[in-house]
């Protein structure tokens, strides 16, 4: 019997959570984007119907499929990291806002609401994908 390979992507381990940080960025990338192509649709739409100018929504809403990725890894991380998963999701938020936060303030002197908050939701994500993934591998075979 001829062996089948599976190439599937995003690769999950048996707990489901993403076994690479291409394929965590990857995802987490591909969500902020539709949510951005989401946001971009609603702001054409309520501003032809006239209901507000163009720009004016925050870009930090694109960050909805991001949080419910971030939500589902916490989640999948419960069996063998489960103190560990507390403090590493903490840092990833709060140094993921700060960084969002910093590029948000930075491009809002330039950019309307709408761009500002999407590259501060685009920080964010990129900080807290990278702290997430290597420092719940860094702490768990560190303590463990």
């Amino acid at each position: 019997m001829a062996e089948t390979r599976n190439d599937r992507r995003p690769r999950r381990d048996a707990d489901g959570r993403l076994v690479t940080i291409g394929d965590l960025i990857g995802v987490a990338l591909a969500g902020l984007v539709t949510g951005v192509v989401v946001l971009l649709v609603f702001e054409a739409v309520m501003s032809l119907a006239e209901a507000f100018v163009f720009g004016d929504s925050s870009g930090w809403l694109a960050l909805i499929l991001p949080v419910w990725l971030f939500t589902e890894e916490f989640r999948a991380a419960r069996h063998g990291h489960n103190a560990y998963r507390f403090v590493v999701a903490a840092l990833g938020a709060g140094f993921g806002v700060a960084v969002g936060m910093t590029l948000a303030g930075l491009a809002a002197t330039v950019f309307p609401a709408l761009v500002s908050g999407a590259i501060g939701a685009l920080g964010l994500t990129v900080v807290y994908c990278l702290i997430w993934f290597y420092g719940l591998r860094w702490l768990s075979h560190r303590v463990g």
